[in-house]
Order: structure tokens, then sequence, then C-alpha cells
């Protein structure tokens, strides 16, 4: 494909949000990031992946810092003012840029609507769902009643809305911050996806 393409993908928990972004990368033949952006982010820093994964989309891991060994670090970098959330999010963050910078891409939440705000190429999704779909999936996945996964639900979104805010300063999940809001509950995972890639198409010209 000629054109870049760059789609960051939003989600609800439960939603296929993740499915339907790998349906996407394999559609547009684009690199596909969810929690492989860590794994950059770490290399790029110097700090361990581990770190990255416990202050991954959400606020206030650092009140926790306690239960992290020394290490978990590389050395000489524990006592870096980099190693802050911020940091971490800076890290993070030039990750995206820089993978978007370099070839055809999508990404799975972690602020990169925000991030690539300025890159002419990004169309942002955001995938919904209505709450029973959501419940059911999460009971499968987690193997767990419908109260538990609620709960697990609840916890993780107020997370990713924190998150999302305090870097953003934006709403997470709210329609004005991406360009196609879509309840995959609906039409299914496969559908949406379709969907979402004529979208692409059209906006992008491809």
């Amino acid at each position: 494909m000629s054109k870049k393409v760059i789609i960051s993908v939003g989600r609800q928990l439960g939603s296929g949000g993740r499915e339907i972004a790998k349906m996407l990368a394999d559609t547009f033949d684009c690199d596909f990031y969810d929690r492989e952006i860590l794994n950059l982010a770490a290399r790029e820093s110097g700090f361990t992946e581990k770190i990255f994964e416990q202050h991954d989309e959400r606020k206030g891991f650092f009140r926790h810092l306690h239960h992290v060994r020394l290490p978990l670090m590389n050395d000489n970098t524990f006592f870096d003012n980099r190693f802050s959330e911020e940091g971490l999010f800076q890290w993070q963050s030039e990750a995206i840029r820089h993978a978007a910078e370099q070839h055809s891409c999508v990404f799975v939440g972690r602020c990169a609507d925000y991030i690539l705000r300025d890159m002419p190429e990004l169309v942002s999704i955001f995938v919904t769902a209505q709450t029973d779909y959501r419940i059911a999936k999460v009971c499968e996945r987690e193997g767990c009643d419908a109260k538990q996964a609620q709960r697990i639900i609840n916890q993780a979104e107020s997370q990713r809305a924190q998150y999302y805010h305090y870097y953003t300063g934006k709403r997470w999940g709210d329609s004005s911050s991406y360009n196609l809001c879509i309840d995959a509950s609906l039409i299914g995972n496969e559908r949406a996806a379709a969907m979402i890639a004529e979208y692409v198409r059209e906006v992008r010209g491809l």
C-alpha cells in the first residue's frame, strides 16, 4: 500500500476492540501494537518492560513501588529523574511516535489517538459494546460470574478513564475525541472491522 495508514483503537473492556484492531492490521498490512509498545518503550528507555506493564493505562502505581525490586531496572536508572509516571508516559509516547513515523500501524489504547493527533494519516476509532455483551465476554475470558465480571470492567475502565484524562485532558470514550465510534455488539467483530476498514479507505483516499 503506497499511502501510510495509522489507526488508533480505543475500546471498552470486553467490546472486542483488540480483536477488531488486529483484523484492521491484517486488512491494511500494518504493524500491530497493543502490549508490544511496552517492549519498544522499554528498549528505548533502558527501563525493563515490567515497569511499563505496571504503569500500563493506569495512574498511581508509584504508590505501590515498594513491591518493585531494583533488579527489574537496568543499572543506574532508578534514580534518573525520568523515572516517574510522567517520564514513563513520555518514553511510551516517543515509542508510539517513532513507530508511526516509520511505517503503517494500528495501535490499541495508550492514548495513541492523542499522542499522534498531529499526524494527518491518523484515523481514531473507539469500540464500544452493550453491557451484557461485555460482561459475557469477561465471564468467558476470566472464568468468573457476572457480578465479578462487572467489578473487573468497572475497575479497568475507571483506571483507563483516569489515565486518559490525566494525560490528554479529554474524556475517555467521549465521541468528540474520536473520528468514529462503533458498537461491535450489534454487528459482531468481523462486520465491525469491515465497516471501519471501509471508513478508513474513504477518509484516507485508499
